[in-house]
């Protein structure tokens, strides 16, 4: 609870208990899932079901927010 508060939740200005519940849903999922962490080499918690391909130089890149652009995902397109 205290990474959610302290990593999202003191960012964010909280407009009512309709916006506080999706932020709990979707914040939890991005730690664990996507954000890297420093004592795991930059790794997740739980890793990706597919592994991630080699990074390329060139090509489109998509973005997707999260949290209402609180977090910004980044994608190469295919």
């Amino acid at each position: 609870m205290r990474t959610v508060r302290t990593e999202c939740l003191d960012w964010m200005l909280v407009l009512g208990r309709r916006h506080l519940e999706p932020v709990l849903r979707t914040y939890p999922g991005y730690y664990s899932e996507a954000r890297p962490h420093r004592g795991l080499d930059l790794k997740t918690p739980q890793p990706r079901q597919d592994p991630l391909p080699r990074p390329v130089l060139d090509g489109q890149v998509r973005r997707h927010d999260l949290l209402c652009g609180h977090i910004h995902e980044y994608e190469l397109v295919a």
